[in-house]
């Protein structure tokens, strides 16, 4: 996989830092709590699992989301695999992304099936996981995906600081990716965000954010 390296900085010790956005890939205070709070709570995860449940994600980054939703999964009792697809530019290096996951409950049994993703074809399959994650810019690659989801985890970067991954037109595409009645859910609560998810036919909220933020959003699917 020939994907240029995300180049990152590292804060508090083991929290990675972009040097292309100037942002953290997660929390400062709890990364996994952050993920539970956003986007399983926010897509109302595990209590909407079903058979061959499909989770799309913008921006796989440390892998932190699959890693939650995978462990959710486990716990839920379901049969079969979950389906998770995620759309990464710039994946981390392997040294970098096992830093990162280094200090989390319940991620060690999947550090090594990410760096090796990350290396390779993008491909994670366990018992219960079938995973992919999709190099390249989103813009181009996501209009290209043949797939719909049930939930999507919108994790770009700030929309200030990485606005392509922000754009109303892509944000349409994800509508276009949804299955009936999907949801979608992410940190921002920036107007611009809520709008173009809005006007892509998702049925807007807001809600209390995780932590420092006070808010986040959440759609359904019109």
């Amino acid at each position: 996989m020939d994907q240029p390296r995300h180049q990152i900085d590292w804060r508090n010790g083991n929290v990675p830092v972009s040097r292309q956005f100037d942002d953290p890939f997660f929390s400062l205070e709890n990364g996994l709590e952050e993920t539970r709070h956003v986007f399983l709570t926010g897509n109302a995860l595990p209590a909407r699992f079903k058979p061959d449940f499909h989770i799309a994600e913008l921006g796989f980054g440390t892998g932190l989301n699959l890693i939650a939703a995978a462990l959710a999964w486990e716990g839920s009792g379901q049969q079969g695999r979950l389906h998770f697809t995620s759309f990464e530019a710039f994946p981390l290096a392997a040294d970098d992304l096992r830093m990162a996951l280094a200090g989390f409950a319940g991620a060690a049994p999947y550090v090594d099936l990410i760096a090796t993703a990350l290396a390779g074809d993008g491909k994670i399959t366990t018992a219960q996981l079938s995973a992919q994650i999709i190099f390249g810019d989103a813009r181009v690659t996501l209009p290209a995906w043949d797939g719909r989801a049930d939930a999507w985890f919108l994790d770009g970067f700030a929309p200030a600081r990485n606005p392509e991954l922000w754009e109303p037109a892509l944000l349409a595409q994800v509508a276009r990716h949804t299955a009936p009645g999907g949801t979608c859910a992410t940190y921002s609560a920036a107007g611009a965000v809520r709008a173009a998810l809005a006007d892509a036919g998702f049925t807007v909220t807001r809600i209390p954010g995780y932590g420092r933020k006070r808010h986040m959003t959440q759609g359904v699917l019109s």
